[in-house]
């Protein structure tokens, strides 16, 4: 069975880091990470093809996050930084075979994780 498992998420201050972790039980072409609040629209934050040559990332963490990849781990990473207030959200990360070039549409991947929750305070 298909799986994928995020990892790294916790409590922050504003202005610190986390780095979340997406293992895979096996390659996708590409892979991305959404953030929902209770109440709100999923969001897509990030999204990686291939080899980590092509990302995208959603206007509100350009400069703050980085989104990465071990292809030989089957792992993707959301390194983010400078973190806001807003960021607080239960992050996803979904998977997929082809890879769109829209962000708005990684919440849609078929394939997803449980989630883990990243709380920013002040």
């Amino acid at each position: 069975q298909v799986e994928l498992v995020e990892s790294g998420g916790g409590s922050v201050q504003a202005g610190g880091s986390l780095r979340l972790s997406c293992a895979a039980s096996r390659h996708f072409v590409c892979v991305g990470w959404f953030r929902h609040i209770p109440g709100k629209e999923r969001e897509g934050v990030a999204l990686i093809r291939g080899g980590g040559a092509w990302v995208r990332y959603i206007d509100s963490v350009k400069g703050r996050f980085t989104i990465s990849r071990d292809i030989a781990r089957n792992t993707a990473y959301l390194q983010m930084t400078s973190l806001k207030l807003e960021d607080t959200a239960m992050y996803y990360c979904a998977a997929a075979t082809t890879c769109p070039g829209e962000i708005d549409r990684v919440p849609n991947f078929a394939l997803r994780g449980q989630g883990t929750q990243v709380t920013v305070s002040s």
